[in-house]
C-alpha cells in the first residue's frame, strides 16, 4: 500500500485522514465537513485501508463494533438459556441426566437435554462464542489503539490553519500577544496541570493524554477475564462438584484424580431447643418448628499410596481427622470441601426372615445391603433365598411393570425366590414396604420383615479454583480503565500566531463545558480571548 506524503513533509500511512504531524486534511471527503472528527485523530486504521486477502476480511469483520455488540447479545441470550433449568452439575445423582430432566420438567426438560443446554457453559459452541468475543476485543483494540498512539506521539506544536479553525472550540483574536500575557497564560496552564511545548513561537498545552487509553484498558481487562473464564474448562484448573457420602463410607474426592479419599465417620445434626437454648430462637422455633444449630461431618482424609490398580482397593494413608462445618471447610492441596447439604435416616440395610405361613416357624436371617445386595442367601438345612430383582426406588412404569425411579433406596422392593425342602423348585414373592404379594399363586412360605438400618448422608461441595486470581486481575484492570476514562479528560490547547493575529483552538474527548470553564480561567486578564464553542447552543459531549 502506498504511503501519503503531506505538504509539511511527513509521510503518512495510506488511509490517513489528517496528517499525523501538522493536522492538514488529506481525505477529500473530510474537506467539506465543518468540524473535524477527532475520535481517532484521523489516523489510518487497518480495517478501513486493507480489504484484499482473507486475513484482511477476517480482521475487518472482528474489528467492527457492531460485531462485538452482537456477540455480547448472543452470549447473554445463550447464558440466560442455561438458567432455565439447573445445570447437570447441580442435579442430584439419583438417575441419568437424560431421565432426570424429562421426569422433572417433562418434554421441555427432554428438549433442554437433547439440545445440550444441561452442560451449556462447557459446550464447544459456548466456548467458541467466548473465544470469538475475545478475538473481537483484541482486534478492535489493536485496530484503533496503535494508529491513535502513533498520531498522538507524532503531533507537532504548529498545526495547519485548516486543522485549527475546524476544531469545535476556536477563535481568532486581534490583540497582540505580549511577553507578559504569554507568561500569564503559560503560568495559568501550568497550574492546571498542562504540559507545555513551544515551537516557532506557537504553543501546545496538553494534559491527561493517558485517559484516551481507558477504553483499551477496559478491553484488556475483559480479555484477561475471558481467558480466566475459559481456563475453568481446562482439567485441573477448576473443580466445583458435589460429593455425597454416607456414614462409614469412603470415596475418592472428585477432581483429585484418585489421589485423595474421604471417609464419613459420623454426621452430626443439631437443632436449637426452645426450652434450653437462647430465648432469641424461641420465636423462630415457634414459627418454623425447627432451627438448625449445627450440622457437620466428622471425616478422615486419606492419601493414596502408589498407583491405581484396576480391580484392587487402593492403599490409603491417613492424613488427618477433621470436622467439616458450614464456613469451616476441609482444605488440602488447593481443594476445599464445604458442608452444603445432608439427608437424615436414609435406608441402608433391610432384614428379612423366611417364614412358614402355617406354622409361623422362621428360618435364617437375610440381611440385604440396599446399595450392594447379594443375589443368594443360604439359610441352611435346604432353605435358601434368591434375589431375582431389586428395585431401589420402586414404582410401576407406564406398562404396569415394576421399575425403579433412581438408584437411591427411597422405596426398596424385591422379587424373592424362596427354596425349601418341601418346595425345591422355589416360590416367588414380591416384597415392598407394607406389601407382600404372591404373583404366581399362593405360597407356603413368605419373607417376613425383620428390621431396618439407616444411615445419615452428608453432601460436601468440592471446590478448587486456580483461575480466580486471573479473573480478579481482569476485573481490577477493567475497573482501572473505567476510572481512567471516566474521571479524566484528554484536553489540548493550540495557540498560534498567524499574520499578526492569535489563533486559539482547543479539543477534549468529552466534557466540553468543563474545558470551556477551564480556558476562561486560563485566558482571564491576559488580553487574549479564550476559544469559543463553534457549535453554539449545542451541548453535545
Amino acid at each position: 500500500m502506498k504511503e501519503v506524503k503531506c505538504e509539511c513533509g511527513h509521510v503518512n500511512p495510506q488511509g490517513t485522514i489528517l496528517c499525523e504531524s501538522c493536522g492538514r486534511v488529506l481525505d477529500e471527503k473530510e474537506k467539506d465537513k465543518q468540524l473535524l472528527d477527532m475520535r481517532y485523530e484521523g489516523s489510518a486504521r487497518r480495517s478501513q485501508t486493507y480489504n484484499k486477502t482473507i486475513i484482511d476480511k477476517i480482521w475487518n469483520f472482528f474489528s467492527s463494533v457492531k460485531v462485538g455488540v452482537w456477540l455480547i447479545v448472543i452470549l447473554l441470550i445463550a447464558s440466560s438459556l442455561g438458567t432455565i433449568f439447573p445445570q447437570q452439575m447441580y442435579i442430584p445423582p439419583v438417575m441419568p441426566a437424560s431421565e432426570y430432566y424429562e421426569e422433572q420438567y417433562g418434554w421441555l426438560g427432554k428438549l433442554y437435554y437433547d439440545l445440550g443446554f444441561h452442560n451449556l457453559y462447557s459446550s464447544w459452541w459456548y466456548l467458541l462464542l467466548i473465544a470469538a468475543l475475545g478475538i473481537s476485543l483484541v482486534i478492535a483494540s489493536l485496530d484503533r489503539v496503535v494508529p491513535l498512539y502513533r498520531s498522538l506521539k507524532k503531533q507537532r506544536v504548529s498545526r495547519h490553519e485548516s486543522f485549527l479553525k475546524r476544531q469545535r472550540m476556536f477563535r481568532v483574536s486581534e490583540a497582540e500577544l505580549t511577553e507578559e500575557s504569554s507568561a500569564k497564560i503559560k503560568s495559568n496552564l501550568a497550574k492546571k496541570g498542562y504540559k507545555l511545548r513551544e515551537e516557532n513561537g506557537d504553543l501546545l498545552a496538553e494534559k491527561n493524554r493517558f485517559s484516551r487509553w481507558g477504553p483499551y484498558v477496559n478491553h484488556l481487562g475483559l480479555i484477561i477475564f475471558l481467558i480466566g473464564g475459559m481456563l475453568r474448562f481446562v482439567p485441573g484448573m477448576y473443580v466445583d462438584e458435589i460429593l455425597w457420602l454416607r456414614e462409614g463410607e469412603t470415596k475418592s474426592i472428585p477432581g483429585t484424580e484418585g489421589r485423595y479419599y474421604l471417609k464419613n465417620n459420623q454426621f452430626i445434626f443439631e437443632v436449637y431447643d426452645k426450652d434450653k437454648d437462647e430465648k432469641v430462637f424461641k420465636d423462630a422455633i415457634n414459627k418454623v418448628g425447627m432451627v438448625v444449630k449445627n450440622y457437620q461431618t466428622n471425616a478422615t482424609l486419606y492419601e493414596r499410596q502408589g498407583d491405581i490398580v484396576p480391580g484392587e482397593k487402593p492403599e490409603l494413608e491417613k492424613v488427618r481427622d477433621q470436622s467439616i462445618q458450614v464456613n469451616k471447610p476441609l482444605k488440602v492441596d488447593g481443594y476445599a470441601l464445604y458442608q452444603v447439604d445432608y439427608k437424615l435416616g436414609e435406608m441402608s440395610k433391610m432384614a428379612f426372615k423366611m417364614e412358614n405361613k402355617k406354622t409361623k416357624e422362621q428360618f435364617g436371617d437375610v440381611q440385604v445391603d440396599l446399595y450392594d445386595p447379594k443375589m443368594n442367601y443360604d439359610l441352611g438345612n435346604g432353605y435358601k433365598v434368591e434375589v431375582m430383582s431389586y428395585f431401589p426406588d420402586f414404582e410401576f412404569n407406564q406398562d404396569g411393570e415394576p421399575a425403579t425411579k433412581s438408584r437411591i433406596p427411597n422405596n426398596p422392593a424385591f422379587i424373592f425366590k424362596m427354596f425349601s425342602p418341601e418346595k425345591p423348585e422355589g416360590e416367588v414373592s414380591f416384597v415392598a414396604i407394607r406389601q407382600n404379594l404372591e404373583p404366581l399363586g399362593e405360597n407356603d412360605y413368605k419373607m417376613s420383615f425383620a428390621g431396618i438400618e439407616t444411615k445419615n448422608v452428608t453432601a460436601l461441595t468440592v471446590r478448587k479454583d486456580l483461575t480466580l486470581w486471573i479473573i480478579g486481575l481482569g476485573g481490577l484492570i477493567f475497573m482501572i480503565g473505567v476510572v481512567q476514562g471516566a474521571y479524566w479528560n484528554h484536553r489540548r490547547l493550540w495557540l498560534r500566531r498567524v499574520n499578526g493575529k492569535i489563533w486559539t483552538a482547543a479539543h477534549t474527548n468529552k466534557n466540553w463545558h468543563g474545558l470551556k470553564r477551564e480556558l476562561d480561567d486560563v485566558f482571564a486578564d491576559s488580553g487574549i480571548q479564550a476559544p469559543e464553542d463553534q457549535e453554539a447552543g449545542d451541548n453535545k459531549e
